[in-house]
């Protein structure tokens, strides 16, 4: 027997609570890290971690104030009943969706020597898919408010609002993911004009590439994809733990850099005693 969409609901909830536990303990490190290895300066990184973990946070608090009042005051059955506070909290997820999107399009950009044609299209798709989700929650709004998933007349906006952020991500992490591999690979002089290669561990090599390249806020946004378009119920547990996942895999992508243990990083804080081998 399937689950009925409260059952599913309330285990969403669940999930969310679980991963924003670790998101904040990740964002706490994020904070720690950035401020120690003296990377203050960059204003970017910081609006875009601080930005994601507040949004995050909103979308946590206003699923968290739902439950925490229906229980007071409603019965278990209208826990799946989609509210003004919950269309709020669904915004809240494309807010951290746009945004995660944003930091990946800013990594690529600075991957790519701060090519700005080489993000254009994926940053048109990310902007697209933003405008389309928008007026999904008016929508649902005048043509079912009770709806616990988006009703079949607005299906195919659902779908066209999360599946151009996807074209985003799955761009994104091929062009980082190929240039960090073409990175690590670059031979160039030391000081000494010794010609060395970026030293990276065989499991370093695929960690790097899964991490940096946002392959798991990709992999979490494809499945979604799919079951919002397939009109399956467990895509209510992925939206809420999406939000979540969102945040943890760009705060990851924050920590590497911080750390210094970024191939692009080492590269950039190095330039100025590195020649390219490719450069010859």
């Amino acid at each position: 027997m399937a689950a009925s969409i409260n059952v599913v609901t309330a285990i969403a909830f669940v999930c969310e609570a679980f991963l924003y536990g670790v998101y904040c303990v990740l964002f706490i490190a994020s904070v720690v890290i950035l401020i120690k290895q003296y990377r203050v300066s960059n204003r970017v990184i910081w609006v875009a971690n601080c930005s994601l973990f507040m949004t995050s946070t909103a979308h946590f608090a206003l699923v968290f104030n739902y439950f925490y009042t229906a229980l007071e005051n409603a019965p278990f059955s209208e826990f799946g009943n989609e509210t003004p506070v919950l269309m709020g909290a669904n915004l809240m997820i494309s807010v951290v969706d746009v945004i995660g999107d944003l930091l990946l399009l800013y990594r690529c950009w600075l991957v790519w020597g701060k090519n700005f044609y080489v993000i254009v299209l994926p940053l048109l798709t990310a902007l697209a898919g933003f405008g389309c989700i928008l007026p999904i929650p008016s929508l649902i709004l005048s043509i079912n408010p009770a709806s616990p998933s988006p009703p079949t007349e607005i299906v195919p906006l659902t779908i066209a609002g999360y599946a151009l952020p996807l074209c985003t991500n799955v761009m994104v992490t091929a062009l980082i993911a190929c240039r960090l591999w073409y990175i690590s690979r670059i031979p160039y002089f030391d000081e000494h004009g010794k010609p060395v290669l970026l030293k990276i561990s065989a499991g370093g090599r695929p960690m790097m590439l899964i991490i940096e390249s946002g392959v798991l806020y990709m992999a979490t946004q494809l499945v979604y994809v799919v079951l919002v378009a397939i009109g399956n119920s467990a895509e209510v547990i992925l939206s809420y733990a999406g939000t979540q996942i969102y945040g943890i895999a760009s705060t990851l992508i924050i920590i590497r850099v911080g750390l210094g243990v970024s191939p692009t990083s080492e590269l950039t804080l190095t330039t100025t005693h590195i020649k390219f081998g490719s450069q010859l």
